[in-house]
């Protein structure tokens, strides 16, 4: 590379090739990922000083960790923030810095491979060129918004003067990322390369020195102060169909403050709702910070264990088991999909096709996932296959009898999974040579949304097998939570005291609409008796009667179970399904404390798994309610919500005593 500079830095190397540009390394010390920490904002404003006061021909600023560009701010700076100057003081470190990077007199170029999170964008987008390499694991994207806080580093301003207001607006209300070629044709990448190139390219566009992307002209009028207010009303209205104010108000504080204050955090007075001061004094951005901690947590489950599978057998191709197929295939690996005729296959493929389209974009890439998808309706894959999952219906005597045959054809190290929601793995695998080899892999409907897999241990599973099944969990990109084999497992024996009192306020007259509405009010993203028809109706009475047998269902349930209207997936159940979302009427009057009335059984129902070691600890059942059955995130998790309310409420003062 040519001269490395003597810096005292400790997370930045600098060095300088014979070409005159500087390349500046990012390689947080002792982290293994790098986030942009008090002393790392420090240590990178001295030496853009030292580069100011005898400028390089350009500078590159690149990542020396391989597991990606910048992760983000520290989250541990937020979690130790006391008062609201501590957390003004995080904001306007950040912005300061970026505003002197962007203002040095010589180009500036973010190398970006991997990752590129909340201040890691918003530090490229304070560089003139921004290079993406172009593969699976490059992924761009301000999830702040997630957290309950806002980008406070310039990302307000300065991504929608590169990408226009909608498209920009939409990756800040949202937290969603997009790939490298999605950044090239929305103007956040000037270039998208592949790896080997990326270096080269990286001097090239510097040697070269091309003016800084200007908007198209009918983008650019999307910036103009008259119009930001029409533009962002209409942005303030798809937020508000899927976030209430009350209980998630940065999206609404990043709207206020593009429209108000050209995206500068810092700018409001204390007692505007956008102000850094209003938005950390409000539970939800502590609490999504801990709904965050409890996702880094799951992540870390099976991150040691060498397994990793290449071959995946599924046997069942309904809705599940086709849609595990699909998302196992979507993430690289080679799927043999089985049922008893290619007839059944069929509408397994037909909702493949609609997954790869949306999620890859890209013809070829979504010719290669459906090369990878392989109707089988002989079973040969089982003998190749590294996991078997079985998701046929839910009956004893036909899941025993599939994995004799199983156990008969399988790799002796393959893992035997079992989709099952309602079944203890006991009895499955009770007629088994080797019962310690099945293990639960319990996925949540609809596949491609929901994080969670419950990585579930029977009696006599080998403990072995849980953080390689977790290993496989975590290779789909998904969340596994280890649970014990017992009715219900976690999730859904949490979820069926919820729903049941739903569909028993129904049996009493109140309306579906109205039931949900409740819930809503609460902070549930959805309502009850919609996730029932959601998840299916014949799951929710089956998990019922395995969690109480003695128990009556619900009345309009039956009815409905006994008409075959078993929802969403028939099309038809409380709601008409028919185009493909819940029809559903205005809801009446919510009657006081009806929202109370469906959490109170949740909240019993998780103290109860929890004293019954159903999984480990307090934190693990937030964190199977949060990302398995969607409760409310700004609350933090059942067992979290309960204990605030019993909590005083911590005093946030003004100073930084």
């Amino acid at each position: 590379m040519g001269s490395t500079m003597n810096t005292s830095a400790r997370n930045w190397r600098l060095e300088h090739d014979s070409d005159g540009i500087a390349w500046l390394i990012f390689d947080k010390a002792g982290a293994s990922a790098n986030t942009l920490s008090a002393d790392v904002l420090t240590e990178l404003s001295a030496i853009l000083t030292e580069l100011a006061a005898t400028p390089p021909k350009g500078l590159v600023i690149r990542s020396g960790k391989d597991s990606g560009f910048i992760a983000g701010a520290d989250i541990e700076d937020f979690e130790r923030v006391k008062a609201v100057d501590d957390a003004i003081a995080i904001v306007k470190r950040g912005w300061d810095v970026f505003n002197q990077l962007a203002g040095v007199p010589f180009p500036t170029l973010a190398l970006i491979r991997g990752f590129c999170l909340g201040g890691g964008l918003e530090l490229a987008l304070a560089c003139r060129y921004r290079v993406v390499v172009d593969e699976p694991g490059t992924r761009l994207g301000l999830p702040e918004v997630m957290l309950g806080i806002v980008p406070g580093w310039g990302g307000i301003r300065r991504l929608p003067r590169l990408a226009g207001a909608s498209a920009a607006l939409d990756l800040l209300l949202t937290g969603r990322t997009i790939d490298a070629r999605r950044a090239k044709k929305l103007g956040i990448a000037d270039e998208s390369v592949p790896p080997r190139i990326m270096m080269n390219t990286a001097r090239g566009v510097l040697a070269a020195a091309p003016p800084p992307r200007r908007l198209p002209f009918p983008l650019s009028l999307t910036l103009i102060p008259l119009l930001r207010p029409l533009i962002a009303a209409q942005a303030r209205k798809q937020v508000a169909a899927r976030a209430r104010r009350e209980h998630y108000p940065a999206p609404y504080a990043i709207l206020d403050l593009w429209v108000k204050y050209d995206g500068d955090a810092l700018a409001p007075p204390a007692s505007d709702p956008a102000s850094i001061a209003h938005l950390i004094q409000t539970p939800t951005a502590m609490n999504l910070i801990r709904v965050f901690r409890l996702q880094e947590r799951l992540k870390t489950f099976g991150r040691d264990d060498p397994f990793k599978a290449r071959h995946v057998h599924i046997v069942g191709a309904g809705t599940m088991g086709g849609d595990i197929a699909a998302w196992c295939a979507l993430r690289g690996l080679t799927v043999t999909l089985q049922d008893q005729t290619a007839e059944r296959l069929k509408p397994a493929i037909e909702r493949a096709g609609k997954l790869f389209g949306e999620r890859l974009k890209d013809a070829r890439r979504v010719r290669d996932a459906f090369d990878r998808l392989i109707p089988d309706v002989a079973g040969d894959g089982v003998a190749r296959a590294d996991v078997i999952i079985e998701a046929i219906f839910e009956n004893l005597d036909a899941k025993q009898a599939l994995f004799k045959s199983l156990e008969a054809r399988a790799k002796p190290d393959a893992l035997l999974a079992s989709n099952t929601s309602s079944i203890p793995l006991e009895q499955i695998g009770a007629p088994l040579k080797d019962p310690g080899r099945l293990i639960g892999l319990h996925f949540f409907n609809p596949v491609p949304r929901m994080m969670l897999v419950e990585v579930v241990a029977g009696a006599s599973t080998r403990r072995e097998l849980i953080p390689a099944a977790a290993a496989f969990v975590r290779q789909l990109d998904k969340l596994p939570l280890p649970v014990k084999s017992a009715p219900g497992f976690l999730v859904n024996r949490i979820l069926a005291p919820y729903l049941d009192e739903a569909m028993r306020c129904v049996d009493e007259g109140m309306a579906p609409e109205t039931v949900d509405e409740a819930a809503l009010a609460f902070g549930m993203p959805v309502g009850p008796i919609e996730l029932a028809d959601t998840v299916g109706l014949d799951i929710c009475l089956a998990v019922g009667k395995m969690l109480d047998p003695q128990a009556e269902p619900p009345k309009k349930l039956s009815a409905l179970i006994a008409a075959g209207n078993l929802g969403r997936k028939t099309k038809r159940g409380f709601y008409d399904w028919s185009t493909g979302k819940a029809a559903k009427g205005t809801p009446g009057a919510v009657p006081p404390g009806l929202a109370d009335r469906l959490i109170r059984p949740y909240v019993a129902e998780a103290k109860s798994a929890l004293a019954d070691g159903i999984v480990t600890d307090a934190d693990l059942v937030d964190a199977g309610a949060i990302f398995g059955t969607g409760f409310a995130p700004f609350r933090g998790g059942p067992l979290h919500y309960a204990a605030s309310l019993s909590a005083p409420a911590p005093a946030t003062g003004t100073g930084s005593n």
